[in-house]
């Protein structure tokens, strides 16, 4: 049961050298101007609501730029967060920094997740997901001084996967980048590197499917993968490297209702579904719209965008940056090429 686990916990990470044993409130590595919480006295944020197709009410945050001329349409962007994280862990820095240079975003809680609507918690549902950021378009699309013409999407980690998937069905999506993607289906299918069996996938399978009846008849919901809750002697790289992000004050983020550690915790009856998402399937056909892949150069997830960047057709760009790991580029400003961004955004998003 361990070796499951694990395989369904692939999805989580890199190396950050947090030590053994320490106290995870000193423990943090906050090297690079790593800086999760950022805010600017140039933005204004304001929180908002939308529904999805599904009728589930969406909570983000509306980023505008101080002074912006509301009688104007500006280009916009969306942004969303690492899987089984929330707004606050990575999106809101990213959108508060690219709001700084003049584009209105918007972060959102993925439906399941966050302040977003969904039961139970934690749902893994690659469709809603997708949905989520068409939903944000059509918010953005509906806001006088945003040019609905002009709004490019942006996903870490996870949620690299999910707007891929959903440009490939909504062409109002006209610039997309990833950052430190994982293709969530791939990463639970054959784990990293192709690390997971066949064998191995079919008892992850059978697992679920014995919990998903369990919970039909009364069970208590279990949550599976994501972050370790505490470390041990034998804890990989990728489990610390996640740790040292999610489960100490540098990232850690509580969502009202819940605790600390529910983080990142798919449900094991749900997270199945990722088995059968392939969000590269028709990514040529986002062409001729430009695709953007950042990743760390010593990343575990490299693969997930050199295979995005391969199976792309023109015009398609990938950036490796050097040093970095994946969850590097979740906070650390002194690593994220924010300025790569901005030219790709200004250079595709006409105003």
């Amino acid at each position: 049961m361990k070796e499951l686990a694990l395989g369904l916990a692939l999805m989580l990470g890199s190396v950050s050298g947090l030590a053994i044993g320490a106290s995870p409130a000193l423990a943090q590595d906050m090297s690079n101007g790593a800086d999760n919480f950022y805010r600017s006295d140039r933005v204004v944020v304001e929180k908002i609501t939308f529904e999805n197709k599904f009728g589930m009410k969406v909570v983000g945050n509306l980023f505008t730029p101080q002074g912006l001329d509301r009688s104007a349409q500006t280009p916009a962007i969306v942004v969303g967060h690492p899987m089984g994280a929330t707004k606050e862990q990575s999106a809101n820095l990213y959108a508060t920094k690219l709001a700084e240079q003049g584009f209105v975003t918007l972060s959102f809680d993925l439906s399941f997740w966050g302040e977003s609507e969904g039961q139970p918690r934690n749902t893994v549902a690659p469709e809603i997901y997708a949905d989520d950021f068409s939903a944000a378009v059509d918010f953005l699309s509906t806001q006088p001084f945003v040019n609905k013409d002009n709004i490019g999407v942006l996903g870490i980690c996870g949620s690299g996967s999910f707007a891929l998937s959903a440009a490939q069905i909504d062409p109002r999506m006209k610039a997309i980048a990833t950052v430190s993607m994982y293709d969530m289906g791939a990463a639970n299918r054959d784990g990293l590197r192709k690390g997971v069996s066949v064998e191995q996938r079919k008892e992850m399978l059978k697992v679920a499917a014995q919990q998903r009846l369990a919970e039909y008849q009364g069970a208590e919901i279990k949550l599976t993968g994501g972050t370790v809750d505490e470390l041990k002697a034998d804890s990989n790289a990728i489990e610390r490297e996640f740790y040292d992000f999610y489960r100490t004050p540098r990232g850690e983020f509580t969502p009202k209702g819940q605790t600390p550690l529910q983080t990142t915790h798919p449900t094991l009856s749900s997270n199945a579904a990722f088995m059968n998402f392939y969000p590269f399937a028709q990514i040529e056909t986002i062409s001729p719209r430009p695709l953007l892949f950042i990743a760390g150069e010593q990343a575990h997830s490299i693969e997930f965008s050199e295979n995005a960047y391969e199976r792309a057709s023109e015009p398609k760009e990938l950036v490796i940056i050097p040093g970095a790991g994946h969850v590097d580029l979740y906070d650390r400003v002194n690593l994220i090429p924010f300025d790569k961004l901005t030219a790709f955004f200004r250079g595709n998003l006409s105003s």
